[in-house]
């Protein structure tokens, strides 16, 4: 199959799909609010777009900071149980307060959930933030001990890791999913990776590719060859047809003939416009994936909800990425430039997921 090809009955639903999106867009009502607690991190991963490390030279956001903006700026403008929000980091169990956090959250209202490369989660410490309120967890698993190992840098991560995901799945009650940053080498071994986390009891697993951010933007060793990225669309579409695992590819671009068959829906960039962040230094931005300055106030001299309301305009009206690769591209109306965190603080594009194919 040509990837890039979009039959009729596909291209109908796009053209109905974008429509509904450019409602979205202008609702832009937030769902999801992410917390960047800390750029502290355990782990000093090859891929990682912040460059997070043990000292990362930028204090935590104080939690009584973050609070202030849900009571004054965000809890009089919407219902805390329909905002789910997310810790991130860095590595958010090096803060010795999480469970104050999430406790405090959950009597506001809000349900909330975190991001976690496994290594410091124990069995102990899952009941504790359970306790605190946890309802969802991210896993950083990606692909058997040497992939994941060289990713990570770290010897002891991927038994932690596992050790985390055996926790996790049997914790009653508990959303999760794993998630997998796919290199070249783990590739081939896609089929053996997804029959061992069925084996765990794994339901939900997504696949990332690595994009150049970061430290990941001059090491090629974590990088998929075209061959390979079309190899790991098609492994995902055939699992989901076999409906064991319930996997996706994730949020990060347009992808042709594959829209609707390596995810849920149709290829959507939510970041600003239903999704939120707050960044350790109190920057107001989308999505924690987001590195470039896409920043568009602070908690510090701004009003959070003003600039929810008023000053999204980058992402939500994507004009300005009609450029370069994008500016005669047929696919535009339903990319609009791919994902913001491929795009640089000049604005251009990193790559196009699209062309790839």
């Amino acid at each position: 199959m040509n990837g890039r090809r979009l039959g009729l009955r596909k291209r109908m639903a796009l053209n109905i799909f974008s429509d509904l999106y450019r409602s979205t867009v202008a609702e832009h009502r937030l769902d999801t609010l992410f917390w960047e607690c800390t750029l502290r991190c355990n782990l000093a991963c090859r891929h990682c777009g912040s460059d997070c490390r043990v000292d990362p030279g930028v204090a935590d956001m104080p939690l009584a900071d973050f609070l202030k903006v849900l009571d004054e700026e965000v809890t009089p403008h919407v219902d805390p149980a329909e905002v789910l929000v997310i810790f991130s980091g860095g590595e958010v169990l090096v803060r010795d307060d999480l469970e104050e956090a999430g406790a405090e959250v959950t009597r506001r209202g809000y349900p909330w959930g975190m991001v976690t490369n496994g290594l410091a989660l124990t069995a102990e410490r899952l009941r504790s933030l359970r306790r605190a309120g946890l309802r969802t967890i991210s896993l950083s698993l990606d692909g058997f001990e040497a992939e994941h190992n060289y990713i990570r840098r770290n010897p002891r991560s991927y038994d932690r890791a596992l050790d985390a995901l055996r926790a996790i799945v049997r914790e009653p009650g508990l959303t999760y999913d794993v998630v997998t940053c796919v290199t070249g080498a783990l590739v081939p071994q896609l089929e053996a990776f997804r029959d061992m986390l069925l084996a765990e009891g794994v339901r939900s697993w997504r696949l990332f590719s690595i994009f150049p951010v970061g430290r990941a933007k001059d090491d090629p060793t974590l990088r998929m060859t075209d061959a390979q990225f079309r190899e790991m669309l098609d492994f995902i579409r055939r699992t989901r047809r076999e409906g064991r695992i319930d996997v996706s590819y994730a949020c990060e671009g347009f992808l042709g003939g594959y829209e609707a068959e390596v995810r849920d829906h149709f290829y959507q960039c939510a970041a600003g416009v239903s999704i939120a962040s707050i960044r350790v230094d109190g920057a107001i931005s989308g999505c924690t994936s987001v590195r470039a300055d896409f920043h568009q106030g602070n908690i510090y001299t701004d009003s959070f909800w003003e600039v929810w309301e008023n000053r999204f305009e980058p992402f939500r009206n994507r004009e300005w990425a009609r450029r370069g690769v994008c500016a005669d591209c047929r696919m535009f109306r339903y990319c609009l430039g791919g994902g913001m965190h491929l795009h640089g603080d000049d604005g251009e594009l990193l790559y196009c997921h699209y062309h790839r194919l």
